[in-house]
């Protein structure tokens, strides 16, 4: 079975148009509450969201939905989407969304689902979905009068949260000695991640706090961390942190104000875990995005690289599938099985946290593990629902010809973003003024295409 509703994070676009409506959120949920009705208990769904504005409007129809098939909801209020899957499985409910986008701009929302085990669902799952949605007997499914589900606020999740994330700091480690500028991108963390830090004794710099509905990620956060960096050097902080608008990403900043992506915390992360013998299976699972420089770095390691499709839930899934605890995503998704069941940035940044208090060394010379393959990433936009540029001639010969000149010197990485209408041109080799003729060239391809 295919899918066309959702993409490689849920469904997502841009909000109160399709497939981001109200209607379509409704139906949406009869659908995946047709499809986890299962056994004769009281069904029980979680529903988390970060700060966007059209979050109000897609909870409330989810809310609707779910109710009208019999399934009692509890609603979170702005969490990370970690939080949601953690709880999804932890209030042993039948099934957990997330309402964000993610590092969008607020204009954009998605729905992310999660199952009884608190993972993100399976492309198998997500087909099935939408075939239930296409269909006409949604109607038949819905609860009588008496059966109808109830809502309510669950008014300690944040508690809940903030006590499982510190749980996964080393017990005897203490940040005393730290300070620490975190960004939150006016988004879902805003709340519980400057708590986490201060709790586990840090000093604490929280900016991003103050999200109005339209300002999260808007040039703050993960996405953008020029904010971020002025802040630290300005503070005279040890480091910065930097989260995305639903907190599963993490991107942190050295005391210089210099930028260490998650290629570097994974490779952080996995030299630690395989020093103490925590690393399971000696592996490490990422995406083909992730440089060339943290493959040969972890074999100097003895640690084996394996990559997967572009998307922390295909990180997951090979992680499961090979018995894995530490993967991610170049663009700062770390994704720690041990302790939660997608990409959590606060985790992830106390696990890096943990590596600096025991090196008693500063960010910048502990967190760069290893010098990164020249690589350049291009997005070309291109008008939703036309014919995809990659479908052109000119565009096919443009890449055949980039992949002919960079064999044996790099490689070559073309794709179509799963989340917006953008062709994503990715090239890496040790040649730096190669790699850039390459991109352009085949960028120049696309832009034609797509005109």
């Amino acid at each position: 079975m295919t899918r066309k509703l959702f993409g490689t994070d849920g469904v997502r676009g841009l909000a109160n148009s399709e497939p981001i409506t109200a209607a379509t959120a409704l139906k949406l949920a009869l659908a995946a509450g047709a499809h986890f009705t299962r056994g004769d208990h009281r069904h029980r769904v979680i529903i988390g969201k970060d700060t966007r504005l059209s979050g109000y409007m897609l909870e409330t129809a989810l809310t609707s939905g779910f109710l009208s098939m019999g399934m009692d909801v509890m609603l979170l209020g702005p969490l990370p989407t970690p939080a949601v899957g953690m709880l999804t499985r932890s209030m042993r409910a039948d099934l957990g969304v997330m309402i964000s986008a993610s590092h969008n701009p607020y204009q954009d929302n998605g729905i992310k689902l999660f199952g009884p085990d608190g993972f993100k669902l399976s492309d198998e799952i997500e087909a099935e979905i939408e075939t239930r949605l296409a269909g006409n007997d949604l109607a038949a499914s819905l609860a009588h009068s008496a059966d109808l589900g109830r809502a309510r606020r669950i008014d300690d999740a944040p508690g809940r949260y903030i006590e499982f994330v510190k749980s996964s700091f080393p017990k005897g480690l203490s940040l005393a000695n730290l300070k620490i500028v975190v960004d939150c991108a006016n988004g879902a963390a805003y709340k519980v991640a400057p708590t986490v830090l201060w709790e586990l004794g840090a000093e604490v710099v929280a900016i991003g706090v103050e999200p109005s509905g339209t300002n999260i990620n808007l040039h703050c956060g993960a996405m953008h961390p020029e904010r971020l960096k002025t802040a630290v050097k300005d503070q005279k902080a040890d480091l910065g942190i930097a989260l995305d608008g639903d907190a599963d990403r993490l991107i942190v900043v050295d005391e210089h104000g210099r930028m260490i992506d998650g290629d570097q915390l994974m490779a952080v992360i996995a030299q630690s875990w395989s020093a103490s013998g925590r690393l399971r299976n000696g592996f490490v699972t990422a995406t083909v995005m992730s440089n060339l420089g943290l493959e040969r770095f972890l074999q100097s390691q003895r640690i084996a690289l394996k990559r997967t499709l572009v998307g922390d839930r295909y990180v997951v899934e090979e992680m499961r599938r090979n018995g894995g605890n530490l993967g991610g995503e170049q663009s700062g998704h770390i994704i720690m099985t041990d302790f939660a069941t997608t990409g959590d940035g606060l985790m992830a940044a106390l696990q890096v946290l943990a590596v600096l208090v025991q090196a008693d060394k500063p960010a910048s010379e502990t967190l760069r593990l290893f010098a990164p393959l020249p690589q350049l990433l291009q997005n070309v936009r291109y008008r939703a629902g036309a014919a995809l540029p990659l479908d052109q001639a000119a565009v096919k010969a443009a890449i055949q010809a980039g992949e002919a000149e960079l064999t044996g010197k790099g490689r070559l990485l073309i794709r179509k973003s799963g989340t917006e209408p953008l062709i994503r041109v990715m090239a890496e080799g040790e040649d730096e003024e190669l790699v850039a003729r390459v991109v352009a060239d085949i960028v120049k391809a696309v832009e034609a295409a797509a005109a």
